[in-house]
This record gives structure tokens, sequence and C-alpha cells, in this order.
């Protein structure tokens, strides 16, 4: 059994297919852990949510987290002012991908499944997560703000608190050595995010699978349209 993360996908499905399909070869056998950010910036959200429930139906292993766009999305449900802030950051291009005009819109079985997950996965050897944790906190699974929005809390990381598991994460991207670095020097955290939305950024433009029983990673390049102006 292999046991891969990916995160930060982005809207990007075609090249979240590809690293699935072609590069990982995903079975049946193996776990696959997606770490939230399924949406927007990139040309196919509602794309990349039914590739999932299709893997899902079909027998494979497939666990998702919560990401902080996926909480955009639901709080642009209720507020004018949340809206707005959600179609600032990619919610329009994730509108456009459902071809519907308003967030009220969105089939209700997205919505449904958005608003059922998790914010993060124990691991025996790992724990998983979208953004990180707050270290500053008494009880670090308590702060669930921290566990969508948090970034440069690496150095605050106390591996007694987490039991000596390393902590695997997106939300902030970085380059390939970045993340390379991190599992080759045994740190207590990795952020996998390689920016695959930001293919117009010097390093970025990728998306990152690490498998976890042989620290391996495998970098898929961006292989979508070129993004709008709006993104």
């Amino acid at each position: 059994m292999r046991r891969f993360t990916i995160s930060d996908i982005h809207g990007c499905c075609k090249t979240f297919k590809k690293l699935v399909q072609e590069q990982i070869q995903l079975t049946k056998a193996d776990e696959l852990y997606l770490l939230g950010d399924y949406i927007d910036r990139g040309p196919d959200s509602k794309g990349i949510f039914d590739f999932i429930f299709e893997l899902q139906n079909s027998g494979y292993q497939v666990y998702c987290l919560r990401g902080n766009h996926e909480a955009m999305l639901l709080d642009a449900i209720y507020t004018k002012t949340a809206e707005d802030m959600w179609l600032r950051n990619g919610g329009i291009e994730t509108l456009r991908s459902f071809g519907v005009y308003k967030v009220h819109d969105i089939p209700s079985e997205y919505i449904d499944f958005i608003e059922k997950l998790p914010y993060y996965f124990a691991l025996e050897d790992y724990l998983l997560v979208h953004a990180g944790f707050n270290f500053g906190k008494s009880d670090i699974y308590e702060d669930k703000i921290s566990m969508i929005w948090i970034r440069n809390w690496h150095q605050q990381i106390t591996p007694e608190r987490t039991k000596n598991r390393v902590i695997v994460h997106g939300h902030t991207p970085v380059r390939q050595e970045t993340t390379v670095s991190q599992v080759h020097e045994e740190k207590w955290a990795v952020d996998i995010d390689a920016g695959c939305a930001y293919t117009q950024i010097s390093g970025l433009g990728f998306l990152c699978a690490y498998e976890l029983n042989e620290n391996t990673l495998i970098f898929q390049p961006n292989v979508e349209h070129k993004p709008t102006s709006e993104s």
C-alpha cells in the first residue's frame, strides 16, 4: 500500500488527472489524501470534484480535507462581503466551471460534500492539514481557523506535542527545492503546495504528490490553459 498526499489543486483538473492517472498510477490498494483547495483560480473546479467522486464511487481510497478556499465558498453563501472576497480570490472561475452566476446556484451535492470536509487527519506517523497548526495554543487541534489559514509557523513546532509526527500541509506556495529540502533534511513539517495555479511565477506552476512511505516527491507541471487576467 502506498500513501500519497496532494494539496492546492485550485481548479487545475487536467493537471490533477495527469498526476493521479499517469504519474502516480493510483490503484485501489493505495491511499490518497487531498489537503484542500480544490477550487478557484484554475478553469475546472467542478471537474475536480467530479473526478474525486468518480474515484471514491469506484472503490479508490481517497480522503479529503478542507482548505481555506472551500471555507470562503461556504462563507460566500451567507454574506455579500464574504461573497465579494471569494470572487476576488478565484471564485469567478469556480462559478464558470459550474456554468452558474451565483454561489447559491452550485448544486447541493457539492456544497454538502464541502460542508462535511474535516480539518485534519491524524495518521500514526503523520499529521495532515491544509495550512498548519497554531502551536501558540494549549491545544493545537482546537484552532480550526489556523488549520486552514495559518502561515509562517514552522519555527513554532514542538515535536512532543505532535507525538513526533511529521506535519504535511499546503496553503503556502513554495518552490520545488524547498519541498525537497524539507523532505531530505528530516524537517518536522513538509509544505507540498508547489503553486500549481501560479504558472506565471518562476519556480511555481506544479502539482506535487508526496508519497509518505518512501519519502518520495512527484512534480507534475501545470497542463491547463494559461490563466486569465481575472485569476
